[in-house]
């Protein structure tokens, strides 16, 4: 067997089994190895089956009696039982997706089982507990390093959890693991950490990590190799963003002389006074915008702080300078907002902005009405692109299409760019002059922006290619929000405050975690069912759980009927959610816009790209599910003016840690603020959804040590000083191609 070796030759693998190892992408063996756990439970002490009691943690030593393959009552799952007896009494042991247990546990013979004792219709019972080898195993753990140690559970030691999908659990992946963790297998591998960063850092090897962290005697063994898989990623993220910083800054780029005095007269028709923090984000542009190599820079900004501004000033000036300017965003909406933001900016000026969408083009200005946009079409838009006669161009993704070309684009705007891949970024660039001949051709200038709250660690991490400019401050005037708490028993009081607003003609919104009032499915179910649910309290029981719990979580449709029926029925209720087909979204968000709807009841598709200057109110129902970045981009929508805003948070949580959350949401001063409360509180997986990010669960929490995301980025900084193609480092660069093959940061 080696590390390339597929599953399906070491595992006997059901349907199941495969569609969730198709979903996930894994193949071989090498994968399964570094499938690593996000936690350990204690084995708990040995007990006789008579002395179990519901809800603990414990090992039993138990003959195995009877084993049966059936499937659950609820959704047909596929599961194991087995009966099993000591001196003192017999209980029965379920196993949810691992269906194979039954035909490998031999009737007849001892093993150690260690799980928590769960009760259903008074009925002990033990549900997916690890087993262990107490007399006789299906595999041989003779070839395993820890052989001279025994294979049994002790008094407390450390069972590793392993990340679940829909068809394979936690067990399934701690029994193929078991099985592969043989000297001759791990001797096979291949560290690519150079023996200098492992002895500076005192780190393990890679064998000693993979054992460490998948079968840990003590506690500082996890640790440790948890510690060296978490450097490992984030120093090989960190190589991976210089290199491509020095590769991309090797270009030559277009040199932009800007008028200042042109500059001025451009910003004096701004309907407002730019902040401190807007003109040094401009002078830092407008420095890099002069040098021989070009632009790599972040913006990174509070909802409302003026990131746009200072996109259209750096835009203003690539195009005073004669040359073309691309401005990506993720979504149609917020593309069409920005092009709306642009025409304001631009049109006295007499430039031409196009809008490109995968439903529609754009022009301003229209030759029969000059104040006004019109419709093209897609092949008369390329052309006006390509010579050059629209400057300033808006899109989505749809500005990656081979088809889109430039004359001269010397700008690239991407907005939210953790959004964008970086491939789909390259992408982007490469539309750049791509009928002329790619050697020494000039590369645009890179601005990229966010509004999402990122703590500093990830900051360094994910971002190591750009130079980093903060928007701090909020415009003069903005008042700062007002954020409660709403307990179920204020409802009412908070009602009365939204229509106060209502009647001064404001308008408000109501967010619901929810869509419609539907049963999960079994994906849901994998997906969203908390760990120590699934772990503490069996599959079963959990399950019903996550059940019950879902018919308490407020949907759009349901409560857009309520509000409008019960609670403001003198008032227009309006409804939209990410189901709506693009068009229905869009009539929807117009009439918000034009005041035809008063309370707008929507899910979290409204966090980004919806800008309702007389949107004064924002209600979140279900605040505890949302994490405290998304809660700060939603509360943002109502920012957006100098009329006093307010955020009622809805909340049934009662526990003390989502509490503290949302008493975080109150008193924070930014979002900047909030991302380090939340990687503290919740945790990194918290962070807008992780896998933005081109990190593992392991890598984000990784984010909490700034001390060794630093230790990381400068260890990958001296490499790249010394030895940029990395000569001298033949395992680094190798494992970077391999990397770069197949990893995605979509």
């Amino acid at each position: 067997m080696s590390p390339d070796t597929l599953i399906e030759k070491i595992a006997r693998l059901n349907p199941l089994h495969k569609e969730a190892l198709g979903r996930i992408g894994y193949k071989t063996v090498r994968d399964l190895l570094f499938h690593l756990p996000n936690r350990y439970a204690f084995a708990g002490q040995f007990k006789k089956i008579a002395d179990l009691a519901v809800g603990e943690e414990a090992v039993i030593s138990a003959r195995v009696i009877k084993t049966e393959i059936k499937k659950a009552h609820f959704k047909k799952i596929p599961m194991a039982t087995a009966t099993v007896e000591d001196e003192t009494g017999k209980i029965k042991i379920v196993w949810f997706h691992q269906a194979f247990l039954a035909k490998k546990l031999q009737e007849g013979i001892y093993y150690q089982f260690s799980g928590k004792v769960t009760e259903r219709n008074n009925e002990k019972y033990l549900a997916n507990p690890i087993i262990g080898t107490g007399g006789g195993s299906w595999y041989d753990k003779k070839q395993s390093v820890f052989a001279d140690n025994g294979s049994g559970f002790v008094d407390g030691s450390l069972i590793p959890v392993y990340p679940e999908t829909k068809g394979l659990t936690s067990g399934w992946f701690y029994h193929q693991i078991q099985k592969l963790l043989t000297e001759d297998l791990l001797d096979q591998l291949v560290d690519p950490l150079p023996e200098k960063i492992l002895k500076q850092f005192n780190l393990p090897t890679l064998k000693t990590a993979l054992v460490w962290v998948h079968t840990p005697h003590r506690e500082n063994d996890a640790l440790a190799a948890r510690k060296r898989f978490a450097f490992e990623e984030v120093f090989f993220l960190q190589l991976e963003r210089l290199i491509g910083r020095r590769e991309y800054q090797s270009n030559p780029s277009f040199k932009l002389e800007v008028n200042k005095n042109g500059l001025k007269k451009f910003f004096a028709r701004f309907p407002f006074a730019m902040t401190t923090a807007q003109n040094r984000t401009i002078a830092e542009i407008l420095a890099d915008f002069i040098k021989n190599k070009p632009m790599t820079r972040l913006i990174e900004g509070d909802v409302g702080s003026g990131k746009t501004a200072v996109a259209a000033a750096a835009a203003f000036a690539a195009v005073s300078a004669g040359y073309e300017v691309a401005y990506m965003a993720p979504t149609e909406i917020l593309a069409r907002q920005h092009f709306e933001s642009f025409i304001k900016y631009f049109e006295y000026l007499g430039i031409q902005v196009g809008l490109m969408t995968g439903s529609e083009c754009r022009k301003f200005p229209s030759k029969i009405s000059p104040q006004e946009h019109t419709h093209i079409s897609r092949p008369t838009l390329l052309k006006w692109v390509a010579s050059g006669q629209i400057p300033i161009v808006v899109g989505t993704h749809s500005l990656i299409q081979k088809s889109v070309k430039f004359k001269n684009l010397a700008l690239v705007i991407i907005d939210e760019q953790h959004r964008f891949g970086v491939y789909q970024r390259a992408a982007l660039v490469r539309r750049s002059n791509a009928d002329k001949t790619p050697i020494n051709v000039p590369v645009p200038h890179l601005l990229s922006m966010t509004a999402t709250p990122i703590p500093r660690t990830l900051a360094l991490t994910i971002y190591g290619d750009l130079d980093l400019s903060l928007l701090d401050e909020m415009p003069a005037g903005r008042k700062p929000i007002i954020t409660a708490i709403i307990a179920p028993d204020k409802r009412d009081q908070a009602y009365e405050q939204i229509r106060e607003q209502l009647r001064a003609g404001r308008q408000a919104y109501v967010i619901c975690p929810r869509i419609e009032d539907t049963q999960t499915d079994a994906d849901k179910t994998q997906t969203h069912l908390p760990k120590f649910c699934k772990t503490k309290l069996g599959q079963a029981n959990a399950e019903k759980i996550l059940r019950w719990s879902a018919t308490e979580v407020k949907s759009v449709k349901t409560e857009a009927e309520r509000l409008q029926r019960e609670i403001f029925p003198e008032y227009t209720v309006g409804l939209v959610h990410s189901k709506l087909k693009p068009k229905d979204k869009e009539e929807v968000m117009a009439d918000f816009t034009d005041h035809k709807i008063d309370i707008l009841v929507a899910t979290s598709v409204i966090e980004v790209g919806v800008n309702v200057q007389n949107a004064t109110v924002i209600v979140i129902e279900g605040a505890e599910r949302f994490g405290l970045a998304q809660l700060h981009q939603l509360r943002g929508r109502v920012i957006r003016s100098n009329h006093q805003a307010y955020c009622f948070v809805f909340s049934e949580a009662k526990s003390a840690v989502s509490m503290d959350r949302l008493k975080a949401l109150v008193k924070a001063k930014n979002g900047f603020e909030l991302a380090e409360l939340d990687l503290s509180l919740r945790g990194a997986g918290s962070l807008s959804g992780e896998k933005q990010w081109g990190l593992s669960d392991l890598g984000m929490e990784a984010l909490k040590n700034i001390k060794m995301v630093e230790l990381a980025r400068t260890e990958a900084q001296n490499i790249i000083a010394t030895d940029p193609e990395l000569k001298n480092y033949p395992l680094l660069r190798q494992h970077l191609s391999n990397k770069k093959k197949d990893t995605h940061f979509e």
